[in-house]
């Protein structure tokens, strides 16, 4: 690395220092003050931020972006608006116990290319709600439209008095420059691919990564509202044009229900893939070592289909293709960051919910997976034999990120996978994860229990 890349990182950590240690003082309004004035800059210039990301990336979608940008932001504020984090959080009076909360500091912030602004928003709102100070690491690819973000972040922050610098971006981005700040600073989210994970944990430094998507569904017998399902499956897929690891991937159902689901599927805009055209699809989202091939990331269906050599319907929303088989062998049972969809007809429900299992393992694995049941005990049987942190029930898989207001997930923009994943949280990030906490413990007068006793208990 360069010298001029060590004194860049150290000037900035030296800001974001002094800007953290101003706003540690801050009463609880002031820094909700501030946390909503993030959320606002980016909630409001939604569509300017979408535009500049698809232009500059050439992933996803607008009309997605958009609608990711303002869903992110004003879910977090809805769920951060009323959560203490300043002073005293909780007093336990049964136990004596009282709970301060404190910052934890400087925050690195890696943001990924296919959602760099909403990102930063998310996380930036959960950094702040913590009175720490934020440095944020883009894309390269994504870069000037992560600065903009930032920028803007910093013009409604300077209207509210904040300090300078409570939040920055490094606008030179480069592997070095961010593995250098990954070493220094408190702690680090780290939003992205796999080997940007690996490189936060890597660091020494506390760190919080998310895992690789490769959403099962699994419809139980019991369900027979398909088309409902085949709406819900096909606009969460087509969301950012298949992008979002909480994307479906494959779907398990009952194989006596084959051609209903199909039609169900046709009905809500998705196109069948012809058979002998199946083995063209992993030549397209996959280079010969394996790797996904970025010049295809969120794809169209219209040209995927035409790369393929076969022509869809301009409307098509997604593509549906017969499963090769659940094996390591079958590259397409990796996560595909294209709008298409595996279909597995099963002869039973445990067998789907084995294959599901035997696929999350090879890649996916503490991620998210889907059940469409309105049998409590055949989710909760998924929910035992999935290794997933969460697991939806009747919902789109992108309602795991918790922005939806339809489950009690936490809203967030990183999602842990646990153990299973290579991470620390299986949980949904939040500000708790961000905050320091020092407990005051009483004493308080009990009957102890003598030693031995303890054991009959």
């Amino acid at each position: 690395m360069e010298e001029l890349e060590f004194s860049m990182i150290d000037e900035m950590l030296e800001k974001a220092k002094k800007a953290q240690a101003e706003v540690e003082n801050y009463t609880q309004e002031q820094v909700d003050a501030l946390v909503k004035a993030i959320g606002k800059a980016i909630y409001d210039n939604a569509e300017m931020l979408a535009n500049e990301a698809v232009t500059e990336t050439g992933y996803g979608r607008v009309d997605s972006k958009i609608y990711k940008q303002k869903k992110a932001t004003a879910a977090a504020w809805y769920y951060l608006r009323d959560k203490k984090s300043v002073g005293i959080i909780d007093n336990d009076t049964i136990n004596g116990v009282v709970t301060f909360a404190k910052p934890v500091g400087v925050v690195a912030c890696l943001t990924p290319s296919t959602n760099p602004t909403s990102t930063t928003g998310s996380n930036g709102m959960n950094v702040i709600k913590c009175r720490n100070a934020m440095i944020v690491s883009p894309h390269p690819a994504a870069k000037n439209v992560t600065i903009h973000g930032v920028n803007l972040i910093n013009a409604a922050l300077e209207e509210l008095g904040a300090p300078e610098n409570l939040i920055q971006v490094i606008e030179s981005p480069s592997m070095d420059a961010t593995k250098e700040l990954m070493q220094k600073v408190d702690v680090i989210v780290a939003t992205g691919g796999h080997a940007m994970v690996k490189s936060a944990y890597s660091s020494g430094r506390p760190s919080y990564g998310v895992g690789q998507g490769n959403v099962q569904v699994i419809v139980a017998e019991d369900y027979t509202d398909y088309d409902k399902m085949a709406a819900t499956i096909v606009g969460s897929r087509a969301y950012d044009n298949g992008i979002p690891c909480t994307g479906e991937q494959a779907v398990h159902f009952p194989k006596e229900k084959y051609d209903e689901f199909v039609a169900a599927m046709k009905r809500a805009k998705a196109a069948m893939i012809p058979d002998d055209k199946v083995d063209e699809l992993p030549k397209i989202l996959f280079k010969e070592n394996g790797a996904i091939d970025a010049k295809h990331v969120g794809m169209k269906p219209v040209k995927l289909a035409a790369e393929m050599g076969f022509e869809v319907p301009e409307d098509t929303q997604i593509l549906i293709f017969n499963n090769r088989g659940i094996s390591r062998e079958n590259i397409l049972c990796r996560e595909k960051l294209c709008p298409v969809i595996q279909l597995f007809p099963y002869e039973s429900f445990e067998q789907a919910v084995a294959d599901a299992k035997t696929n999350l393992l090879w890649e996916g694995a503490g991620h998210t997976s889907v059940i469409y049941t309105n049998d409590t005990e055949k989710a909760e049987y998924v929910g035992h034999e999935l290794p997933v942190g969460r697991l939806v029930v009747n919902q789109a898989g992108g309602a795991a990120s918790g922005g939806n207001y339809i489950n009690g997930l936490h809203p967030t923009m990183s999602l842990g996978c646990g153990s299973w994943g290579n991470n620390s949280i299986s949980e949904n990030l939040t500000y708790k994860h961000l905050m320091n906490t020092t407990r005051l413990a009483y004493y308080h007068d009990c009957t102890m229990p003598e030693l031995d006793e303890v054991w009959k208990l």
